[in-house]
């Protein structure tokens, strides 16, 4: 079939799609579908003459979290591609999860036009406004042929100044998601430039807001959640003040860091005599530090990272930037949470000693991952119950780590990884990707081991913990209150699939590793695409 030679749609498409790139987006993630296709062709034309990369993925779950991953790794927003229905719907989760966690990102839906809205059309339901609650900017743009098509070029300008946080009302400094609702009628694509070729600029920078200044005089905590990233341990470092960083923090590294900070916190005397709390991202890993940010005694200044404020005690002081005044360190303050801890520490209980080999469990599994992970390396934690104990066990580390924290689902976490490993690949960062997560997250998520066979392979190893079903139930309080068989069938959902067939199905390489030595072997050995790891784990 002969293309028109002149369709609006098309027209739009390019200007939409070439402002994006020219703005800072370098990515494209799509899937396939009929009234998104003239912004598929456009971006596909723009991948062939090197002005993008693009990524088409079947599935819209696992375009949107493929697209988070390659957003949370470069910090620009990946840009998203679907046609109208139930298509849109499946970037919800993404989106959300963009939202909470302050990752921004562009959902392009094709839409019908109004004409064909509320009508019955094929494929049409209520898209404008529809991930609203959770989106940074939200527009229903014109159709294209009844506006001037310059317009998409000054909406794609607006759309990344408020995905990273430069613009918007309320939430200046923050990103997040951002919604262009796009009808398009027919033709629905046309004859395109070629080559088409789009200039990458700069990302526009984020209002940074004017900053909150917090000086010596209160005996200070700080504490690092998700995404809290370096600047958590530059203040600690700073003001003298003690470091409590998660795992998932990418902070948890500096000499003032508190080690086994859960018993710290237990330590009523000494969790006392904290005035001040510092608090930056997300933590959600320990009810220790849920408690202390409800505490109505303390000052708690919370830099703001996702849409939400966090403020659990109802008085805390929501900020963009700290900027920490000059003032005398408090040696004594500091030690007392920074001296090693004791024999009865909580890594020591939750350990038992190191293995040098036999069977493998979490403690061993956790790790081996670390100590195989370096600088150049990237290590995503599912939302199972690993990454608690990993948040218990391991010490500080130089390793960019990655967690979904910012609703922590266990949606698309392979997928987010495949994002990251991708992102980093293409910044030409030598290392490889892991994903650490638990088995019923993996089978939650397997879709997105489908790859493109066309398309650059991931440096990725996925890492599954297997205890055949959903372990985490177990120390929760439904385990003492449902009846045994009860709690099996709804929560734990144990289930017995056979992963080597399953990755040999979709192509990825696969080990398994029941020993020690096995999975320190695994670990060590050269990635150059995707590999699946399974670890054998008791319930």
């Amino acid at each position: 079939m002969t293309a028109p030679a002149h369709s609006p749609a098309t027209d739009a498409a390019v200007r939409l799609l070439t402002g994006l790139v020219e703005h800072g987006v370098r990515d494209i993630v799509l899937s396939p579908g009929s009234r998104s296709q003239a912004l598929a062709l456009a971006a596909i034309a723009l991948a062939r003459s090197g002005s993008v990369r693009v990524h088409v993925r079947i599935d819209e779950r696992v375009a949107g979290f493929t697209a988070l991953g390659l957003s949370r790794e470069s910090g620009a927003p990946a840009a998203l591609i679907c046609t109208s229905g139930t298509a849109t719907a499946g970037y919800l989760p993404a989106a959300m999860e963009a939202f909470h966690a302050g990752v921004p990102l562009i959902l392009l839906t094709a839409d019908r036009p109004p004409e064909l809205r509320g009508v019955g059309a094929n494929q049409a339901t209520i898209q404008p406004g529809m991930y609203r609650p959770w989106a940074r900017l939200s527009v229903d743009a014109a159709v294209p042929g009844d506006a001037d098509p310059k317009v998409f070029g000054a909406l794609a300008a607006d759309a990344v100044a408020a995905a990273v946080g430069a613009a918007g009302e309320g939430l200046d400094g923050v990103a997040g998601p951002v919604h262009l609702n796009l009808p398009f009628r027919e033709p629905l694509s046309g004859a395109l430039p070629d080559p088409l070729r789009a200039t990458r600029g700069p990302l526009p920078q984020p209002a940074p807001g004017e900053p909150v200044r917090v000086g010596a005089g209160l005996r200070t905590l700080v504490v690092a959640g998700a995404d809290a990233g370096p600047d958590a341990a530059r203040i600690a470092r700073e003001g003298g003040w003690p470091l409590i960083a998660e795992v998932v923090s990418g902070a948890r590294v500096g000499p003032h860091l508190v080690p086994a900070y859960r018993e710290r916190l237990h330590d009523a005397a000494l969790a006392g005599r904290i005035q001040r709390v510092v608090v930056l991202g997300h933590p959600t890993l320990s009810r220790e530090i849920a408690a202390l940010l409800r505490r109505t005694d303390l000052e708690i200044v919370a830099v703001r990272r996702g849409g939400e404020r966090l403020n659990p005690s109802g008085a805390a002081v929501d900020a963009r930037t700290i900027e920490v005044e000059p003032g005398p360190v408090d040696a004594e303050w500091l030690a007392a949470w920074t001296a090693p801890a004791g024999d009865g520490s909580t890594a020591g209980a939750a350990d038992g000693g190191r293995a040098t080999d036999g069977p493998v469990d979490r403690a061993v599994l956790v790790r081996a991952v670390w100590a195989a992970s370096t600088a150049d390396d990237r290590l995503l934690f599912g939302s199972s119950r690993i990454v608690r104990v990993a948040d218990q066990l391991l010490d500080g580390g130089d390793v960019r780590v990655h967690a979904n924290r910012g609703l922590a689902g266990i949606d698309g976490t392979i997928a987010t990884g495949v994002g990251i490993a991708l992102a980093a690949q293409a910044g030409g960062e030598p290392g490889t990707a892991r994903v650490v997560l638990g088995d019923l997250s993996f089978l939650h998520d397997v879709g997105s081991l489908l790859l493109p066979a066309d398309e650059p392979a991931p440096r990725i190893q996925v890492i599954v913990g297997n205890d055949g079903g959903g372990t985490i139930f177990d120390g929760l309080e439904v385990a003492g209150t449902a009846p045994a068989a009860d709690l099996d069938r709804a929560f734990y959902t144990p289930q017995s699939v056979a992963l080597k067939p399953l990755a040999a199905a979709y192509g990825w390489t696969y080990v398994r590793a029941g020993t020690v030595a096995e999975l320190e072997q695994a670990l060590a050995a050269e990635v150059t695409g995707p590999q699946l790891i399974e670890v054998p784990l008791a319930r």
